[in-house]
């Protein structure tokens, strides 16, 4: 399918909320209401309108839903950051979610953290229910440097006086997702912007979901769930990735569900699922034919 004749036929994507485990969770929700349905979770500090693309680009034959993790974009912040900020308390929220929406069967896609709730959630609440899962840029064991580099980031958000500025703060910090067009930064910051109370402007999340590493500190030790997976799974690797090391994914492709892996040229954590090469791929494994 072509950009073009996907632009041509997609819906205007509905915004929605539900209450999930007692807290409010926001996503957008693409596609027919009675097509098969996709599941697309973005990653730690970023909120579901990174799923922008891929969605558009499925919604002409899925249902393509894109939640907001909770402490993240428009759904509520935790009272309870301890407890809830971890992946089990994600996954009991992708649970309700598909309940509600009497969702039985679904693919998963899944950015960094969303593919590890993705992972959970497959050998978990949601075993049997998970059609295929694609990891984007994430697998059972991450490089302790790169987790210290996100948190570092992620727990103590930069401030600044404009947007504009936010703007070139994520087009730094955010560099390695690979090839955005201008159109794409201006809107990855307008949709994960908020203000503070001193009029300076900040990503959009709760800087307290870092307790999950103090917290969960085994919460990405994942290697057991990984093995007991039964579903098909493709792993994308960002060729630089600093958090998905060559060693784990190739050790993924022998172990397991035995993944698919392939390297995206020119990305490192984590390709933006936004151009027709990566779209493309994802669709196909999707479809059955990766």
């Amino acid at each position: 399918m072509s950009t073009a004749s996907a632009s041509a036929t997609v819906a205007a994507p509905r915004s929605r909320y539900l209450v999930c485990e007692g807290r409010e969770i926001h996503f957008m929700d693409w596609g027919p209401e009675d097509a098969p349905v996709v599941l697309a979770w973005h990653g730690l500090a970023r909120t579901g309108r990174d799923m922008d693309e891929l969605a558009a680009w499925l919604s002409p034959r899925y249902r393509v839903l894109c939640p907001d993790t909770i402490g993240r974009g428009l759904s509520q912040w935790s009272p309870d950051p301890a407890q809830e900020y971890c992946l089990a308390f994600y996954a009991r929220l992708a649970t309700s979610l598909l309940d509600q929406l009497d969702i039985e069967r679904a693919h998963w896609v899944g950015t960094s953290m969303g593919g590890a709730i993705g992972m959970v959630c497959a050998a978990g609440p949601l075993r049997g229910r998970i059609r295929r899962l694609v990891l984007n840029d994430i697998g059972p064991a991450l490089a302790p440097a790169a987790v210290q580099r996100i948190r570092t980031y992620a727990g103590n958000p930069a401030a600044f006086d404009t947007v504009s500025a936010l703007e070139a703060y994520f087009r730094t910090v955010y560099q390695p997702y690979g090839y955005l067009s201008d159109a794409q930064w201006r809107r990855l910051t307008e949709t994960s912007v908020r203000r503070l109370p001193d009029g300076r402007v900040t990503p959009h999340y709760d800087p307290a979901m870092v307790q999950q590493f103090i917290h969960h500190p085994h919460d990405y030790d994942l290697w057991p769930v990984y093995d007991s997976l039964d579903v098909p799974v493709l792993c994308l690797r960002g060729a630089d990735s600093d958090l998905l090391l060559p060693e784990t994914a190739e050790a993924m492709r022998d172990r397991g569900p035995r993944a698919v892996v392939v390297t995206v040229a020119g990305c490192g954590h984590a390709p933006a699922l936004n151009v027709p090469a990566q779209l493309d791929l994802v669709q196909r494994f999707l479809e059955g034919d990766v």
